[in-house]
């Protein structure tokens, strides 16, 4: 029986990755909506092909009239809507930043499954999201590719089986520059990715490894496992996406070339696999050398602002968040140097006093309060 997908942020990279894998499997999963922020003509090309039963374009302020004579549904309410729908069985929701929170929310708690690509949402509000999981009935299936990897190196085993997790960074584009060249390091550069093809923002977390740090509270939520069995590892190759150590001693690993096609067909079928001939098969001799390294911690500080973000818990994640997505936006429009995003992050949180992550109102307060004063911040260092 084919399966209805929603997919939240369509328009993006892990959007057109979803529907390449939709359309190999036409017998399985069919479109029934596509949601996209400001991304107008592509969404249109797209609800042209797909004819999904809701489109919706989330900038009010681009639909104009377009939305009303293509029939679209516009604003954060109809990103709720495409995630409830009564004929989606999965959503997919890949909105960038903290924005995909209440969709996450809403799809767990109509029962959906959700395959979750916007790790914001576990990051800002674990507990929140589990508990929705929990009363709705919903379901929670990584799109990461580490998580995926996690989800399939652990297979039937539980968590009492796991000695640790280790996550696997590629480095991002600055792994091996001078630290005092940090200073000068432009957009267009921090934008150029050595193995992954991503969005702007996510490239910029790969470049801070602010992305990493949001993979381990991701990994932590996800999994139930402790902030001291979860290890980073950078390993630029990026073939092998995260490993399982268990009590015995033994590693389980998960390996491919970079792609997400993977990751987003094992999250729509799980817990079954399906044959498929998108991705490049994997190659041990054209896969070459694999070689590992530690997180520099010093050149990278926002890595370490994030995992201790994690730890304190409560409504510090939410912050670490908040003030990452405000810095890099004013990076990437060239206002504020590389090394200054981690300074943003580190004043904001230590502004902040910890409360618990009891609910969306919570939440979405904190954030608010945290990007004011972000934003407080970039006045004085700007």
């Amino acid at each position: 029986m084919s399966r209805g997908v929603a997919i939240l942020g369509s328009t993006g990279s892990i959007g057109r990755s979803t529907l390449a894998v939709l359309d190999r499997h036409p017998d399985r999963f069919h479109v029934v909506a596509l949601a996209a922020n400001r991304n107008a003509a592509e969404l249109q090309a797209q609800c042209d092909r797909y004819r999904p039963d809701l489109c919706v374009l989330v900038d009010e302020t681009i639909a104009n009239g377009h939305a009303a004579a293509s029939g679209w549904r516009t604003g954060r309410n109809a990103l709720i809507e495409a995630a409830t729908h009564p004929d989606v069985d999965i959503v997919l929701n890949a909105v960038v930043g903290a924005a995909g929170l209440e969709a996450s929310l809403a799809a767990l708690t109509a029962g959906k499954r959700l395959a979750l690509a916007n790790k914001e949402s576990l990051v800002a509000a674990g507990p929140v999201v589990l508990e929705a999981a929990r009363a709705g009935g919903g379901e929670l299936v990584p799109v990461d590719s580490e998580h995926s990897a996690i989800l399939q190196c652990l297979k039937e085993n539980t968590t009492r089986d796991v000695e640790r997790l280790v996550l696997t960074a590629s480095g991002g584009p600055f792994r091996a520059i001078r630290a005092e060249d940090l200073q000068n390091v432009t957009p267009a550069q921090a934008l150029r990715h050595p193995t992954w093809d991503m969005g702007a923002k996510i490239t910029i977390d790969s470049a801070t490894l602010v992305n990493k740090a949001l993979e381990v509270i991701e990994a932590h939520f996800l999994f139930g496992v402790d902030y001291d069995h979860i290890d980073v590892v950078v390993h630029p190759q990026s073939i092998i996406h995260s490993m399982v150590e268990f009590i015995d001693g033994s590693v389980l690993a998960q390996l491919g070339f970079p792609t997400m096609e993977m990751p987003i067909l094992y999250a729509l079928t799980y817990p079954e696999r399906i044959a498929d001939d998108g991705p490049r098969r994997f190659d041990p001799v054209a896969a070459g050398q694999l070689t590992f390294e530690t997180v520099d911690t010093q050149r990278f500080p926002a890595f370490g602002l994030g995992i201790e973000a994690g730890r304190a818990g409560g409504t510090m994640p939410a912050v670490f968040n908040a003030a990452n997505e405000v810095a890099v936006t004013r990076f990437l429009a060239g206002e504020l140097p590389f090394p200054e995003i981690a300074s943003v992050i580190e004043e904001t949180m230590q502004s902040h006093d910890v409360r618990a992550a009891d609910s969306l109102e919570t939440i979405l307060a904190v954030d608010h309060e945290a990007r004011v004063h972000a934003r407080e911040v970039l006045i004085r260092r700007c």
